[in-house]
């Protein structure tokens, strides 16, 4: 079904060049658009143009025309005007708005199967005869991408968003819940994941400027039509996993998340006897500000002692110092590679634990 509100910007457009006034109604009389300030009441007018055999009619001076899907009386269209050509204008409307409904109908097509197609609800034999018939290509590459923003999603923000990026007409946005919206995006041969990321940051500057609180998160490319749910669970898992362990990001890669992925999918009773026998019962997240942004800068410098001590704006004996202190309280020393292996895991199971627990309260 046409949105009222493309039928409103459909029917302004052509009293701006016809000049002649316009009014979309349902079979009910119940008024869908119009141009006119001052509508009429055409229900008993409708009703009963409804129920003769006429296809066009003029009606108390107005000229009511029937648009059909298919066999199916969808719409009644009413023209006004002093123009000689209102009947031409009219079948020109009418006409207009069929072919909305065909295009419509058929995104609706392929927005059903795209949705199934994302969900692993049809079988690979079903993919292949109905990607034929709707004309989408099969062997061509693809990516998906995952748009997070803070409100509910309906038919009116589908389409904003479409008009917002200017996606191609191979590019499908569709969504499968009220949380997020998704574009499966068609891709040229040469590319690759720098055009991934490039693409995924001109979205979010977009939805940005618009206001929007916005996480984008993206897949793996995939070469055939089969492979897109593939694709389409590695971007929710990054979405996922990206809100616990780059929480600081915006935009998220599957192919970026290392093992963070891993963490993701461990049962929470093992990584609570991780934490436990790693460090007797005690939390790597209890330890002081100070300790951690240390041990933080440590990791992030990898490992280096004199670049860790100068972007502390501390002497290196001082990091000396704060490193045995943390071996003698846990017995891990951060500077031999497997004890500093294991104390990132530790961190990064703990916040995968803290996160597991907000949700669910």
């Amino acid at each position: 079904m046409i949105s009222n509100q493309i039928l409103q910007n459909t029917i302004e457009g052509l009293k701006e060049i016809a000049g002649v006034d316009l009014c979309v109604l349902d079979t009910d009389g119940k008024v869908l658009a119009g141009t006119s300030a001052e509508q009429d009441n055409f229900v008993n007018s409708v009703i009963a143009f409804v129920e003769s055999p006429a296809d066009n009619q003029v009606i108390r001076g107005y000229r009511f025309f029937k648009i059909y899907d298919e066999h199916q009386l969808e719409y009644i269209l009413v023209a006004n005007g002093s123009n000689d050509d209102v009947y031409m204008i009219g079948k020109i409307a009418a006409f207009q708005i069929k072919n909305l409904l065909v295009a419509y109908k058929e995104r609706f097509d392929k927005d059903n199967f795209i949705k199934n197609l994302l969900l692993d609800n049809l079988l690979l034999v079903d993919i292949y005869n109905r990607a034929k018939k709707l004309h989408i290509e099969i062997d061509v590459r693809r990516v998906i991408f995952i748009i997070e923003t803070t409100h509910e999603k309906d038919t009116g923000t589908l389409e904003h968003i479409r008009s917002l990026l200017g996606v191609k007409s191979k590019d499908f946005i569709t969504a499968v819940d009220e949380k997020n919206i998704i574009i499966v995006k068609e891709l040229s041969e040469g590319d690759g994941y720098p055009e991934m990321e490039k693409a995924a940051d001109e979205i979010l500057s977009i939805l940005k400027a618009e206001g929007e609180d916005v996480h984008i998160a993206y897949g793996t490319i995939v070469n055939d039509i089969k492979e897109v749910s593939k694709s389409y669970k590695e971007a929710k898992l990054a979405l996922d996993v990206g809100k616990i362990f780059f929480d600081d990001k915006d935009i998220i890669a599957y192919s970026t998340l290392g093992i963070g992925r891993l963490i993701y999918q461990l049962p929470i009773p093992l990584c609570k006897m991780f934490i436990r026998e790693i460090f007797e019962g005690k939390s790597p997240d209890e330890f002081d500000e100070e300790t951690l942004t240390t041990i933080n800068k440590f990791f992030e410098n990898s490992l280096n002692v004199s670049e860790t001590s100068r972007q502390l704006y501390i002497h290196r004996n001082t990091l000396v110092y704060r490193l045995d202190k943390l071996q003698k309280s846990t017995g891990l020393d951060l500077r031999v590679f497997e004890d500093a292996i294991t104390f990132k895991i530790a961190l990064m199971v703990v916040k995968y634990m803290k996160y597991m627990e907000t949700l669910e309260y």
